[in-house]
C-alpha cells in the first residue's frame, strides 16, 4: 500500500469515528492555515533544515550542526497529544 492510500485510509477511519461538529472545526482550522500562505513557508521534503538547538533527554543541549558534523541526520516530527 502506497503511503498516499495509507493516508487517504487514515483520513477515512478519523472521519468515521470524530463527531461531524469536531470534524467541522478541524476542517475549517486546515482550512485557514492552507489559506494563510504557510505552505509556501515550509521546509520542503529533502531540503535542508536551519541550525537549532534543543535539549536531549538529559537536558543537555544538543544542535542539529553538532549531529550533521558526525553524518547524515534524519528528523521525525511526532505531532501527540500532550
Amino acid at each position: 500500500m502506497s503511503l498516499e492510500a495509507k493516508l487517504a485510509a487514515t483520513r477515512e477511519a478519523s472521519a468515521k469515528r470524530l463527531p461531524p461538529e469536531l470534524r467541522a472545526i478541524m476542517e475549517g482550522a486546515t482550512t485557514q492555515l492552507r489559506g494563510s500562505g504557510i505552505l509556501d513557508r515550509v521546509i520542503k521534503p529533502g531540503a535542508m533544515a536551519p541550525d537549532f538547538t534543543l535539549n536531549d533527554q538529559h537536558g543537555v543541549p544538543v544542535s542539529l550542526a553538532a549531529l550533521r558534523a558526525k553524518g547524515p541526520v534524519v528528523l521525525s516530527v511526532f505531532r501527540g497529544f500532550w
